[in-house]
């Protein structure tokens, strides 16, 4: 995907505000495609088709997305 906006999350202001442990929070991205978000999150062992990945993403990150896209 050419174009991700952040939504929701991301990067973390500073080290000493790193709750990720790494800078890089789960992050939710707007997309160019209407209805889709891309989500970085946290790697999942779980069997899946191959182009498609699982991952967790805090709930709190989501409600945030859901609002900047208008859904709440």
């Amino acid at each position: 995907m050419d174009e991700l906006r952040i939504i929701a999350g991301g990067p973390c202001g500073s080290a000493d505000d790193d709750k990720c442990g790494n800078g890089d929070c789960p992050t939710v991205y707007a997309t160019p495609e209407p209805g889709m978000l891309a989500i970085q999150g946290y790697d999942v062992i779980h069997p899946v088709p191959d182009g498609e990945s699982v991952v967790l993403v805090p709930e709190d990150i989501l409600k945030v997305a859901a609002r900047a896209r208008g859904w709440l």
